[in-house]
């Protein structure tokens, strides 16, 4: 079983790199692989082409490759809500969660990981032509196996973007070295209201896989349960874990990053975030119609949500 995810040196799709390295997908009876393939719309459409079985990627973009939610389905979440972070060169003296510091400003942000930021400017007022805000790819972050999050730090840090929108590795290395400073921590409490459930952290995989073998769509759920189990348990695991994957540097800040989003970890898919996720889709107009939650969401195999 082959497993996409779209940024490898990075927290936000840990729980699927930690369920191959800690061998909870083999003690599920799969042989499991990790594979890295940027950006996220070609994890699903490898999804899609059969290449690979299963996406830990944001959930949004599944419609990259399977339009109006048909023939995928999400199985579980790595993580609750929106997991990246807006963060400014350290030198513009940014204040947390002032969105007037992005006015004629160049941010740095992946292919449809982009969208959740220019959607939730525009919730907190701000026009981003009239504002003059750029957009863009970050310098440098080209190639399938690109790791965005410390591509987007090191631009960052050469002044080639005055900002980037990315995950908690690249945010935690621009902060350590003085050169950026956060201004939105979605999953803590910042930015417009309703943009938590813009998208999250998930684990999908195609309507194929489940008809042919709906056993392995149910074992992967279950290790990606016990994996954030086993890291609520002991958040240093985690550093194992990146001593096996990342740079020395980056293994050994995984496990602080890790304990940060124990609060996240619940592998559960809501009724309440899939509506908020499609609204924003429509929004944005990546999505036309109405799907039911059991369109969005392979019920037979995912955890109870609870709101406890």
């Amino acid at each position: 079983m082959k497993i996409a995810v779209p940024d490898l040196i990075s927290n936000s799709y840990f729980p699927a790199a930690a369920a191959v390295e800690l061998g909870f997908f083999k003690a599920e009876g799969l042989d499991a692989s990790l594979e890295l393939i940027f950006p996220v719309d070609k994890c699903y459409a490898a999804l899609r082409d059969g290449a690979i079985d299963l996406v830990g990627g944001s959930a949004h973009s599944a419609l990259a490759a399977f339009p109006e939610w048909k023939g995928v389905k999400l199985l579980c979440a790595q993580g609750q809500g929106m997991y990246w972070f807006l963060v400014m060169r350290a030198d513009l003296n940014p204040a947390r969660n002032d969105l007037s510091i992005v006015k004629g400003k160049r941010i740095g942000a992946a292919p449809w990981v982009e969208m959740g930021l220019r959607r939730l400017l525009k919730a907190g007022g701000i026009d981003l032509e009239r504002d003059q805000v750029s957009i863009a790819p970050v310098p440098g972050a080209v190639g399938a196996t690109v790791n965005f999050g410390l591509t987007a730090a090191k631009a960052l840090e050469d002044g080639k973007i005055d900002g980037f929108w990315a995950n908690g590795m690249g945010t935690e290395v621009a902060v350590t070295r003085g050169v950026g400073k956060v201004v939105l921590d979605i999953r803590r409490g910042d930015g417009p209201k309703g943009c938590f459930d813009y998208t999250m952290a998930s684990i999908a995989t195609s309507d194929r896989l489940i008809e042919k073998s709906p056993d392995k769509a149910a074992a992967a759920v279950r290790a990606i349960v016990k994996t954030q189990a086993a890291l609520r348990a002991d958040p240093s695991l985690a550093t194992t874990v990146g001593r096996k994957l990342f740079p020395p540097t980056e293994a050994e800040l995984i496990a602080e990053l890790i304990r940060r989003d124990l609060p996240y970890y619940d592998a559960a898919i809501s009724p309440s975030f899939v509506e908020g996720m499609n609204a924003f889709a429509r929004d944005i107009g990546i999505l036309k119609g109405h799907p039911r939650y059991e369109d969005v969401v392979a019920t037979q195999f995912s955890p109870l949500w609870s709101a406890a």
